[in-house]
């Protein structure tokens, strides 16, 4: 039987706490300003009425899990579910818009949040601050799943952070959201998981988004419990992960590693190319691979002095060697003008190099980094976790 109880919006009151006197929980949140509200009818168990916010394929896997939920008529723990994405300038509309239609959910467009009554709010890789005003429509607050193990790697772009760092583990976090900052809300649930050896962020987020849409239904099924027994975040080992401007995918050449370079074409390489300078050219490295032992002991790399950015053609393999701070990478492919293999490179620029400045030296045929301009309008910014193809 469904319970309706009449009172203001805000969170649940703890296991055992008496009317009258506010649990610890409630104080807290009262100093927000949550008791600032109006009535309303509070379901104090599930079918849940859920409003969800988001945007790419992870934020898709959460509402997936709930929409199965919401079919699910023996556990009846969704009873109503819409939804709100961001404009697109795609036809087909971002993942999440892309999946309530295809569903039949109502959807809106932010910042139209729809009229309705809900209990809770559900954010996933949304990409904009929630105002207070709006997290106190729902009388459980609005959580959050976020794919890592907050307080490391807060911010828009956790899960390419990850990757570029080289961390070896990670994991998702089930918080509640608080007006004005993000991701430093009380936890409610978190789960750690390896990060697999030279995985990029597009399979690692595959990894965490069917991780989070799980734990995002454990919690729903406990949810006042879930609330009560929220932790706040340690203030120790916190970490940002903003977005990735155009100009992180520039190589340096002189500074970066090998190791480096590839975390970097796993981290963003499938979202911006990693670039660099051809003769004055910008071109764009289009698929990066390790260079065996075989291929490193060829005398022509072992015997001669090289600067960070010189090129050479090895032709057993059919790719081009490019050194960096501490050794070599391999590119198969790149664009410049359009999309050419190593080889056409080879016989398009490289060997015409070659023959025209036959007295140089190796080195003096390179990639240089590339320095973007700082004008405002260059300074476009990718939200990394928003991959849309």
């Amino acid at each position: 039987m469904r319970v309706l109880v009449r009172r203001c919006w805000g969170p649940p009151l703890a296991h055992g706490a008496r009317r009258g006197r506010p649990s610890p929980q409630w104080r807290a949140l009262a100093r927000l300003g949550w008791e600032d509200c109006r009535d309303s009818r509070v379901r104090e168990k599930p079918p849940w009425r859920v409003l969800f916010f988001g945007t790419d394929q992870f934020a898709r896997e959460a509402l997936r899990a709930l929409h199965a939920a919401r079919e699910n008529k023996e556990e009846e723990l969704i009873d109503k579910l819409e939804v709100v994405t961001m404009p697109s300038p795609s036809p087909k509309g971002l993942p999440v818009k892309q999946y309530a239609v295809q569903s039949q959910l109502p959807v809106y467009e932010w910042p139209d949040v729809g009229s309705g009554e809900y209990d809770v709010g559900v954010v996933a890789s949304f990409g904009r601050l929630l105002n207070e005003s709006l997290i106190l429509k729902f009388p459980y607050g609005i959580l959050n799943v976020h794919p890592s193990c907050l307080p490391r790697w807060r911010g828009p772009a956790p899960v390419i952070h990850t990757v570029l760092h080289g961390d070896t583990v990670t994991g998702v976090t089930i918080m509640q959201i608080r007006p004005k900052r993000f991701d430093v809300g009380p936890i409610l649930k978190q789960e750690t998981v390896p990060v697999p050896p030279k995985s990029t962020a597009k399979e690692l987020e595959a990894v965490l988004s069917r991780l989070g849409a799980n734990m995002l239904i454990s919690v729903l099924k406990n949810l006042p419990e879930s609330l009560s027994n929220g932790r706040q975040q340690p203030m120790e080992g916190a970490t940002y992960a903003p977005k990735i401007s155009a100009g992180t995918s520039c190589i340096k050449w002189e500074e970066q590693t090998s190791e480096q370079i590839f975390r970097l074409y796993r981290a963003i390489g499938n979202i911006i190319p990693l670039q660099t300078l051809w003769m004055a050219n910008t071109i764009k490295l289009l698929d990066l691979v390790e260079v065996n032992s075989s291929v490193l002991a060829d005398p022509k790399l072992t015997g001669q002095a090289l600067i960070p950015g010189s090129v050479i053609y090895h032709k057993q393999s059919q790719i081009l060697l490019v050194y960096c701070k501490d050794g070599w990478i391999g590119v198969r492919s790149v664009m410049l003008k359009k999309s050419l293999t190593a080889t056409d490179f080879y016989n398009g620029y490289l060997h015409p190099w070659y023959q025209k400045n036959s007295q140089a030296q190796p080195s003096q045929c390179r990639f240089q980094t590339l320095r973007l301009p700082t004008k405002k309008k260059q300074k476009k910014t990718v939200a990394m976790q928003q991959c849309i193809e």
